[in-house]
């Protein structure tokens, strides 16, 4: 599937997030894409609010085919819910948790983690940080994606936002860290 196509699929969503009022974030490889960082991505990765789950849910019902589960132990995400939308893959989270040695990190979107707005043809899509998703693929083991993130900073000649990468904060599921 072309970019061009998924999108025209993203817009036809976010059209109708938007009109519902829910915390919604892209965030992962097409959050990359929207910054310049990756020439392309697989699918789109969109992350909820937990107490707005489920009126998504309702919406992309509507919209699209919801898949099988296809658990992965790397993650103890508390909703994921991977639809088939106009021939895209669709990936919703909500409560994402990356399980790391043993711990279960929770990454669930909250509305202060939305750093800015990307407009798609007038359509507002709202992104998480880049930092934030450095910190969330190191926890994954993802040092490529990490070391694409800080080599794009560092060409850009924005070491600090490399270096708040490495320095990023995130709670462990009950401990503060």
């Amino acid at each position: 599937m072309n970019v061009s196509n998924k999108l025209s699929v993203l817009k036809k969503i976010a059209n109708e997030l938007n009109k519902m009022n829910v915390t919604w974030a892209i965030g992962a490889s097409m959050l990359l894409y929207f910054k310049g960082i990756l020439l392309d991505f697989n699918d789109i990765d969109i992350m909820v609010a937990n107490e707005d789950i489920e009126q998504v849910r309702k919406t992309l019902m509507k919209m699209g085919t919801l898949q099988l589960p296809n658990p992965n132990s790397k993650y103890e995400t508390k909703v994921f819910l991977e639809f088939i939308i106009d021939g895209v893959d669709v990936d919703v989270m909500a409560g994402f948790t990356i399980v790391n040695n043993g711990s279960l990190i929770d990454c669930s979107l909250k509305n202060e983690e939305i750093v800015e707005f990307y407009d798609l043809e007038g359509v507002k899509i709202p992104l998480q940080s880049v930092e934030i998703w450095c910190k969330y693929y190191e926890l994954m083991g993802r040092k490529d994606r990490v070391n694409m993130i800080k080599n794009f900073y560092l060409k850009a000649n924005v070491t600090e936002k490399g270096d708040k990468c490495a320095k990023f904060k995130i709670k462990e599921k009950g401990k503060d860290k």
